[in-house]
């Protein structure tokens, strides 16, 4: 069965903190709970999703993982990506997100 929603959100771009130099966005608290509640027992490794996510006008697959510490979900927002849409650490993105599972 194939499920595809489409969340429409803003979010700050940050750093994890060890040597990796990971750029990660979270998902809204309220929209993590959403994508729970639609796809539960849906879930993939760790826990996981996969997606589309688009910002600007680059859109890549990637997963959402969650993230027990904030309870939301999470994603890495690779350098390609941060290049081509002039993104860095502490930036405000517009983001689409599209579960597909």
């Amino acid at each position: 069965m194939m499920y595809d929603a489409k969340f429409t959100f803003k979010a700050k771009v940050w750093l994890y903190e060890d040597d990796s130099a990971w750029h990660f966005v979270s998902v809204p608290v309220k929209i993590a709970k959403q994508i729970n509640g639609l796809y539960a027992g849906l879930e993939r490794g760790w826990g996981s999703f996969p997606v589309a996510v688009t910002i600007g006008a680059t859109t890549w697959k990637t997963s959402i993982f969650p993230d027990k510490k904030t309870g939301t979900f999470l994603f890495p927002l690779k350098a390609e990506v941060r290049k081509k849409e002039n993104v860095s650490v502490g930036k405000i993105v517009s983001i689409v997100v599209s579960v597909c599972v």
